[in-house]
């Protein structure tokens, strides 16, 4: 533990978090939701986020997608069984406080990252790019072609992503090899010449982390563990640190906890105005580029 804390939080604040969330709304009219696409090895809580997420929004503890048992798992033996326990493209959205209402972002989860099967680096591109359609089954040795009946020919800008988030467990430096990590760098490479912004999130950090982190989720930023493991993933994916979020997902849970809330909330923030930006960015450019083929005319 560090002396000082690394990162500011003012665990206090759940509430006007709560509220900027509750009155977040979208910077341009071109799309009618944010979608925020999740990428990671298997087993390291992507669809545990969007639930987390939904419970926070809900406030209750709620499942709306499906999620594996492996909180409790190492992710190398997640791994090693060669699962995802995520197949298809699903779109998740989250309900506001009354039924048919919903928040304007969606999640899209995808098959897990692995070192030599997992979804393949071209399903990821067509997702990003929307070229995938609800309900596709990953196939980790052939990738979507266009002829298929789930390739989405014509995609808005509703289907393609706005923002990718890495989920990683916590100790994905100690468990994940080169391979791993290679190919996470091929990824954010291809979301970056799509223009599409990426953060990274770190999960389980109550289960991987120093005993003092176990015990109290508000020592997450006086951790040096949690600290090394950030400057880690920085160094080995390219990340830099303000986008990394360390945080705990639910799983075990029947109530909510605020220093969960406060850390989910926190990146969530990061993610929506990340991909808020990038949507703003892309209204302005296409504003633009209709201006200027009025003027040669």
């Amino acid at each position: 533990m560090v002396p000082e804390p690394w990162r500011t939080m003012d665990w206090g604040r759940k509430e006007d978090e709560l509220e900027w969330l509750k009155s977040f709304r979208l910077q341009s009219g071109n799309v009618k939701h944010l979608r925020v696409l999740l990428c990671g090895p298997a087993g390291s809580g992507k669809s545990s986020f969007i639930n987390s997420v939904d419970s926070i929004c809900q406030n209750r503890i709620t499942g709306p997608a499906d999620a594996n048992n492996s909180q409790g798992t190492d992710l190398v033996l997640a791994k090693t069984a060669g699962q995802s326990f995520t197949l298809k493209y699903k779109t998740h959205r989250i309900q506001r406080e009354r039924p048919g209402q919903h928040y304007p972002f969606v999640f899209n989860d995808i098959m897990g990252l692995e070192p030599t099967h997992g979804i393949l680096l071209k399903d990821i591109k067509l997702a990003m790019k929307g070229h995938v359609k609800e309900d596709y089954t990953f196939n980790p040795v052939s990738a979507l072609k266009k002829s298929d009946y789930f390739y989405n020919n014509n995609p808005t800008s509703n289907d393609k992503a706005h923002v990718l988030v890495f989920v990683l467990a916590v100790d994905i430096n100690d468990v994940a090899g080169p391979s791993m990590f290679q190919k996470m760098a091929e990824i954010r490479l291809a979301a970056r010449d799509l223009g599409i912004p990426q953060i990274a999130i770190l999960t389980k950090i109550d289960e991987k982390s120093c005993a003092l982190v176990k015990k109290d989720l508000t020592n997450v930023y006086s951790s040096t563990y949690i600290q090394n493991a950030m400057r880690k993933v920085s160094e080995q994916v390219g990340f830099p640190l303000n986008c990394i979020f360390p945080l705990k997902n639910y799983h075990a849970e029947i109530k909510l906890n605020t220093e969960v809330d406060m850390l989910i909330l926190s990146a969530l923030r990061k993610i929506l105005d990340l991909a808020n930006d990038r949507v703003n960015a892309t209204g302005v450019a296409a504003a633009n580029k209709s201006a200027n083929n009025v003027n040669r005319t």
